[in-house]
């Protein structure tokens, strides 16, 4: 997974700023700072960058999908931490990066890798459960989950 996630940084930066250049740099005023400059930390991958990290996510898939064959669906929190503190947010930019980017660490899995996932919620507020599965297969995983949600209610 750090491989995959470590990917994250030319991959998603660079198709997002490849996508939303001409809208973002027509009114960068319009977009919350911290995410502007993710975006445009895109500009600085090359081609040839984006082509050999999608080649190594493709490997990085593959093998995903070979050790987690034999199982129903991986099953982790829908997010890694409780929610920040908002005023620390908008204030300590160090501490906006780190939680910003936890909070997405375990939902980017599902991205980078292409796989399906659902969400549920428990008991504890703020917190969920993810199922994730293989491409294709949400019927499976809407079914499990399913049964999951009676057994966690």
């Amino acid at each position: 997974m750090a491989e995959a996630l470590g990917l994250a940084s030319i991959l998603i930066t660079s198709e997002a700023y490849g996508i939303w250049r001409d809208t973002i740099e027509h009114a960068p005023e319009k977009m919350f700072p911290r995410i502007l400059e993710r975006f445009r930390s895109g500009a600085q991958f090359t081609a040839t960058d984006y082509v050999a990290g999608w080649r190594k996510l493709n490997k990085v898939r593959a093998t995903w999908l070979e050790r987690t064959a034999a199982f129903d669906a991986v099953i982790l929190p829908t997010s890694p931490i409780l929610p920040p503190d908002a005023n620390r947010l908008m204030t300590d930019n160090d501490y906006y990066v780190t939680e910003n980017l936890l909070s997405l660490r375990n939902t980017r899995i599902g991205n980078m890798l292409g796989l399906c996932a659902l969400t549920l919620p428990t008991s504890q507020p703020s917190c969920g459960i993810s199922f994730m599965a293989g491409p294709g297969q949400e019927n499976r995983l809407l079914r499990l989950g399913s049964a999951a949600e009676r057994a966690l209610r």
